[in-house]
């Protein structure tokens, strides 16, 4: 028994031509990431990528050896994040499944085979039917770019969490070197409380210092012992910050080395006119809302279609055999599906997205009007920052070293005793570290500025551990 097959042949025609129609929206990720490093290239340095092999990520992990084995710069701490950290590939991956998903949405839904046999006496019918939605089709160019819409907020979401992402491992890198270089100077305001405090007792012992001098230079001690330790966790707390940006494993952890001190103050800072024309080259946040906006509108149109109804056109072929006559007898048709608008007229599902469209709209002038004033407020506090270092290099240390060197010659010739020196000595030690929370401020607001220029805004509380600085006690004289 031979089963004739499915006619005609402008229908076939017709559907290779819906299975080109549908096969248009595509994902290459590889694409993505070309696109990505080109539009963050001073975030990733054209080093943004996903290993999806073994191959690949043995590569990484050479290379990963290789930049732990020598002290890490801000520069390698980003190569390093970008290559190593699970977070950041599990990042990239899950961005490549949501512009699948998008492109998923703008293709034509397979067409149904139904297959039937029925038996009647001496008869026997066999029943092909082959179904597809004729409003999809209808649809498909509102739905193709809507899905195209969908695409471009995948990518332009895809640069601003490598933005982010970039820009927490700068800060964690320089909170950690900040916090490392703290805890040296803390240590030697620790070193001079203990001479100072055993130097007080001998004195007491004595008789040339009173139970008050004493307490007074303990005091002096106890609290300075209280700042080195403080100084101990913040040192353990932002390196262990930085573990977690770059990914690390724990033997990648013990290999680990930072520099000594963090980078001098640039010659001058950015000005206002650069940072502005680096902004007008294209905001994320704004490129976000507008896609966003397309894609509403695209779907909009869409909603007031299928909210009101479905259809789907199928065509029939069915074939009789008469085993008692030896004949057969085929018959053609089709049928068309109509959903019938009854009870729901999609009023509602067309009022959701009018009003999501209005609210996409309203989010794009938001971002609009607010992106200029963001900027300006990072870089005011850039611009803060940089001042406040720029000062304590170039005014309150040298000062404070005359004050120094002035005070070792006046304790030569005993114009003043060894107690005063020490204080002078922890004032010194407490402006440097002073200086080194400022620098620690402007490298964080710089990071700050750098995402704040291409849209995607980090707002840094400028002075915070200058602040820090100012509770402390005095060493007494």
């Amino acid at each position: 028994m031979k089963l004739d097959c499915l006619p005609k042949q402008p229908f076939v025609v017709f559907l290779l031509m819906l299975l080109c129609l549908s096969g248009c929206a595509r994902v290459n990720f590889e694409e993505s990431l070309a696109t990505t490093n080109q539009t963050a290239v001073d975030f990733t340095d054209g080093k943004l990528s996903l290993a999806q092999t073994a191959e690949q990520r043995a590569l990484m992990a050479q290379t990963a050896a290789t930049l732990l084995a020598q002290p890490l710069s801000q520069n390698d701490a980003v190569h390093l994040a970008l290559i190593n950290s699970p977070a950041m590939q599990a990042m990239l991956a899950q961005h490549w499944s949501d512009a699948a998903r998008a492109a998923q949405s703008g293709r034509i839904a397979n067409p149904l085979f139904v297959f039937e046999r029925k038996t009647l006496a001496a008869e026997v019918e066999y029943e092909r039917l082959l179904a597809f939605g004729l409003l999809d089709v209808l649809t498909f160019p509102l739905r193709y770019a809507a899905a195209q819409r969908r695409l471009e907020q995948s990518l332009v979401r895809l640069a601003m969490d490598v933005v982010e992402n970039v820009t927490k491992v700068r800060q964690a890198w320089v909170k950690a070197v900040a916090a490392q270089q703290n805890l040296t100077y803390a240590k030697q305001v620790n070193e001079v409380g203990v001479i100072s405090a055993e130097l007080a007792r001998r004195m007491q012992k004595v008789g040339n210092f009173s139970r008050l001098q004493r307490a007074r230079q303990q005091a002096f001690y106890a609290d300075a012992a209280t700042q080195w330790a403080m100084a101990q966790q913040t040192a353990t707390a932002t390196r262990e910050e930085l573990i977690r940006a770059l990914g690390l494993s724990d033997d990648q952890e013990q290999k680990l080395k930072l520099p000594e001190r963090l980078p001098a103050l640039p010659e001058a800072p950015r000005s206002p006119e650069e940072v502005s024309k680096a902004a007008q080259s294209g905001r994320l946040d704004i490129q976000l809302t507008k896609a966003a906006y397309d894609a509403a509108a695209k779907e909009q149109g869409l909603t007031l279609i299928t909210s009101l109804t479905d259809i789907e056109l199928g065509v029939r072929y069915d074939t009789v055999f008469d085993d008692a006559a030896g004949a057969h007898d085929n018959r053609e048709g089709y049928e068309i599906t109509v959903r019938l608008p009854v009870f729901d007229w999609g009023d509602m599902q067309r009022d959701a997205m009018n009003a999501q469209t209005l609210a996409a709209a309203n989010r794009l002038e938001a971002t609009v009007r607010a992106a200029g004033s963001s900027l300006r407020e990072t870089y005011a506090a850039y611009r803060t920052a940089y001042d406040v270092s720029k000062h304590y290099r170039d005014e309150v240390l040298p000062l404070r070293k005359v004050i120094s060197e002035e005070n070792v010659l006046r304790y030569n010739g005993m114009l003043i005793g060894v107690f005063e020196l020490l204080a002078d000595t922890r004032d010194q030690v407490n402006t440097v570290i002073a200086a080194i929370n400022a620098q620690q401020d402007f490298w964080l607001a710089n990071a700050a500025l750098q995402a704040a220029v291409i849209g995607n805004p980090i707002m840094v509380e400028n002075g915070q551990q200058s602040a820090k600085t100012s509770q402390r006690v005095e060493m007494p004289h």
